[in-house]
């Protein structure tokens, strides 16, 4: 563990899990991604460590996330927090706006560069151009001149995406979990790997919270720790629930 979370316990706190990037490492397409073999287990353990306070917060659709994670039902946040599944089960999705018009205005460009490729979600629309590198500009300024015709979406500009989303983030997901039990009452720790994750970081940093943001991988975050990659995550969870079960053990025994 680093200095920053060595005073954080994950198995007490509320813990927040990005998913690519974080969990699991990037791939070309977002459907090759590998769930590396430990992870379900991991975080199966954790999430009866802390008593459900355990949450993915991503991106992706409920679905895909339910795909790559299964047999785990876990409370998830998905398309930054447009739909979401709560401890005991609730599915909320909140109101969102058609993305067919978006995407008919985006389809020329992807239609003349094979390298490019459009990922529909519920109320978002996702441009990915890591097989295009050189097309980054292009991108983005047709997403940008696409939105001035579509109301009800904000631009996030990713690790090779560019994406319309609706005008919710992750921050907005965490703090609704907070709200709720078993996540009530307890300090958030939010771990990201992209510029999305940010308004999750500051809420769980707000004075309010007392929490902590872990940014995965290189550039400028507002997270006030830091990890190498997606193997360094697993370590780390691996760590914090092992020293979480040995301080519960004397305990234990004590009590017995």
């Amino acid at each position: 563990m680093t200095e920053q979370t060595r005073h954080y316990d994950f198995a007490a706190d509320a813990l927040f899990l990005d998913f690519d990037g974080t969990l699991v490492e990037l791939a070309p397409q977002p459907e090759d991604v590998v769930v590396p073999p430990e992870l379900i287990t991991l975080l199966q353990r954790l999430h009866q460590e802390s008593d459900g306070a355990l949450a993915i917060v991503s991106g992706r659709p409920l679905d895909q996330l339910d795909f790559f994670l299964a047999p785990l039902r876990l409370p998830m946040a998905g398309v930054h927090g447009a739909e979401r599944r709560t401890a005991d089960g609730r599915i909320i999705a909140l109101p969102v706006a058609d993305v067919h018009h978006l995407r008919e205005r985006l389809l020329p460009l992807v239609t003349a560069h094979p390298g490019l490729q459009l990922e529909l979600k519920r109320g978002a629309l996702a441009l990915h151009y890591r097989h295009a590198p050189q097309l980054e500009q292009r991108c983005v300024e047709t997403m940008m001149e696409a939105l001035k015709h579509e109301p009800g979406f904000s631009m996030l500009h990713g690790k090779m995406v560019v994406e319309a989303k609706p005008h919710v983030n992750k921050g907005d997901a965490i703090a609704a979990f907070l709200r709720e039990a078993p996540f009530q009452g307890r300090r958030p720790v939010f771990i990201g790997d992209d510029v999305t994750d940010e308004a999750g970081f500051a809420v769980a940093q707000s004075e309010s919270m007392k929490g902590l943001g872990i940014k995965v991988g290189a550039g400028p975050s507002q997270a006030r720790a830091r990890v190498a990659d997606p193997a360094s995550v697993l370590a780390l969870l691996r760590q914090a629930l092992d020293a979480g079960l040995a301080g519960r053990r004397p305990r234990e025994q004590a009590a017995g």
